[in-house]
């Protein structure tokens, strides 16, 4: 358990019971659709590393049976529920997903000989196993083709669990992915990848104890795996809807949905099966437009374009649709009205958020205003599990207008620490507002208190009786979230406030996304961490050729900035450097001399010192910084 969990308030707990009397408990459809075709699981349901450490252990979560307690939201507990059934599972003869086994799913294609695998997990060991639970019970058929839906690491970490590097560059076995698929893949784990592992701690609960009081699940799934992040290149790219490939007698038709809940993204209808996957675009959830962990918005409009061509496309013909988390939707009526429900879903929180922007309402006014038709607030696959309504409409006012909210009281705001001294002094000290916040705790007002008290703990971090209820108060709001990331935000938040920071657990920017940095977004990787104030007064250059290709750029380092150019300079640089795109990341290592560069195949000419004066100023990010306390 977290330290000190304390039980449900009185107002969580009537909170817990309107929440039971408002959805429609009785139907229990989804939970007949997500055990139909069970065939096996793993036994036992933990998966280890070569080092015996365990990447993943669904058995944490058999305490998910009976009746929800006080501590967690009745939807929530239904839909970990649902998601924690885990185990190898027939679609339609023919096509098998493994669930329950990492945050995402596995799907098997079987062809003539071999099999066509959709999505391969977050790491390398789950990816393994799900891979031997399907043979032990499907045959040993050799992997003929892996297909990428999207460039989230959920989705390809796991590929060489499957196949390896030298299967698919054999041309073996082929490799499908969207457009854009490698610099998405690659970017998002690397650019912004320290703070967003960080912040991924928290989304996901990872250091939260499994239980009632604890981490119960994500809403998608219920948590990252922890092992091996791989990456295989694609061989095939996918750029245009109705783009088809038969590998070993499986027809695949795709559909294209960039900038949707990825910025690469394609769905796939597979004729001989009436099988849609719908990749990450309809699942039994209000998927994020924003995810709490960081990203670039997405774009809500299109996805409910896209959907509606996905019924124009295949809705006519289609039977099952299984996607890459959840579980599947059998019958042509039953797939389409899930689906259109989606979309309406998508399309109503869009529309009505510019309806009540452009009347001026601000992000948090509309999160507040906005109700969904009866018909999305009932059905079980719309709930905000793990995008919410909220945090979603902020996401579409912040997309169109971005942060800021019109009020010119907006524009200099004082730094949080500075905001809170003030406000602190103003409500008459620590100590009184404490005082007055324990009132508010008492009357259920939680949401009020998280925020004066927040207030407290960034201008005096040491006030023991402020941590203190700020946890209790991120306690009772994780009890009653029914979104499972906002759950595991505010029970992250508790643990760390009694226990201090947990850091980073996993960390996306792996080996081979690393090793798949193009030469332009390695430059761009190295020009985030220059300490722009310590360089201010350096002057430096560089010229690194790309070995075995016509590519040279010239980096300049001035004015506290790392710039890159491919055409020629009139003047001789620094230092040159040769080397393979993948040793390139070598240069961003301080404190290589010129023999072990050279040793890894780097060749150096020039002032190899140059590149020590670069690698000093390179700030690493902190995968330890503070988040619910000032530092």
């Amino acid at each position: 358990m977290n330290p000190s969990p304390k039980p449900a308030s009185d107002t969580v707990i009537a909170h817990q019971n309107a929440v039971r009397e408002a959805l429609p408990f009785a139907d229990t459809t989804d939970f007949d659709d997500a055990a139909r075709g069970f065939i096996a699981r793993t036994q036992p349901a933990a998966v280890t590393g070569d080092d015996g450490t365990v990447i993943w252990d669904n058995s944490t979560y058999d305490f998910l049976s009976g009746d929800a307690p006080d501590t967690v939201n009745p939807s929530l507990w239904r839909q970990s529920q649902l998601v924690a059934t885990d185990g190898l599972f027939e679609v339609v003869p023919g096509i098998y997903q493994v669930r329950g086994l990492d945050l995402s799913n596995t799907s098997f294609v079987e062809g003539v000989t071999g099999v066509v695998v959709i999505d391969t997990l977050l790491s390398e060991e789950t990816g393994r196993a799900a891979l031997e639970l399907y043979r032990a019970h499907r045959g040993d058929r050799p992997v003929t083709a892996i297909v990428y839906t999207h460039s989230h690491v959920d989705h390809f970490g796991g590929v060489r669990g499957f196949v390896s590097p030298e299967q698919v560059e054999s041309g073996e076995v082929k490799i499908f992915a969207p457009e854009g698929f490698l610099e998405h893949a690659v970017a998002e784990n690397v650019y912004a990848g320290t703070a967003m592992a960080r912040r991924a701690g928290y989304m996901y609960g990872a250091a939260l104890a499994r239980g009632p009081q604890g981490q119960v699940g994500a809403g998608l799934g219920q948590t990252v795996s922890t092992g091996t992040i791989t990456l295989i290149a694609p061989t095939d790219i996918v750029t245009a809807t109705g783009q088809e490939a038969t590998v070993d007698g499986v027809r695949m038709v795709f559909q294209m949905a960039p900038d949707t809940e990825a910025p690469s993204e394609m769905l796939i209808y597979l004729p001989g099966f009436k099988a849609l996957c719908a990749a990450e675009d309809a699942t039994h959830t209000f998927h994020n437009l924003l995810t709490l962990r960081g990203a670039v918005v997405r774009d809500p409009h299109g996805w409910a374009k896209y959907l509606t061509e996905t019924i124009d496309l295949f809705g006519a013909d289609v039977e099952v649709v299984f996607a890459s988390h959840h579980w599947p939707t059998w019958g042509n009526r039953r797939v389409v009205d899930f689906i259109a429900t989606q979309r309406d879903l998508y399309a109503y929180v869009h529309d009505q958020t510019l309806r009540m922007l452009n009347r001026g309402l601000t992000g948090p006014e509309i999160a507040e205003q906005i109700e969904l038709p009866p018909a999305l607030e009932n059905s079980w696959s719309a709930r905000g599990y793990y995008g919410s309504v909220s945090h979603n409409v902020k996401a579409v006012y912040q997309r169109y207008l971005g942060w800021f909210d019109g009020n010119p009281a907006s524009l200099w705001k004082h730094t949080p620490v500075e905001q809170s001294t003030r406000y602190v002094d103003f409500m008459g000290g620590s100590d009184a507002v404490v005082a007055k916040a324990r009132k508010s705790f008492a009357d259920g007002d939680f949401r009020w208190v998280a925020q004066v008290v927040n207030h407290v703990v960034f201008a005096d971090p040491t006030h023991a009786g402020a941590r203190e209820l700020l946890a209790d108060t991120y306690e009772q709001l994780g009890y009653g979230a029914e979104n499972g990331t906002w759950r595991n935000f505010y029970l992250s938040g508790a643990t760390e406030l009694r226990g201090g920071v947990f850091g980073s657990p996993t960390q996306t920017a792996s080996a081979d996304l690393l090793g798949r940095l193009t030469p332009p977004m390695f430059f761009d990787a190295i020009a985030i961490r220059v300490d722009g104030p310590a360089a201010w007064d350096e002057r430096l250059s560089i010229d690194v050729h790309i070995t075995g290709t016509d590519d040279t750029y010239r980096l300049r380092l001035a004015n506290g900035v790392l710039t890159y150019s491919t055409y020629p300079q009139p003047t001789p640089a620094d230092v040159g450097v040769s080397a393979t795109a993948a040793t390139l990341p070598l240069l961003a290592v301080g404190g290589m001399s010129a023999e072990q560069l050279a040793d890894a195949g780097i060749e150096i000419t020039g002032d190899v010192g140059t590149l020590a004066r670069l690698a000093a100023l390179l700030e690493p990010g902190d995968p330890d910084f503070a988040i619910v306390t000032p530092e």
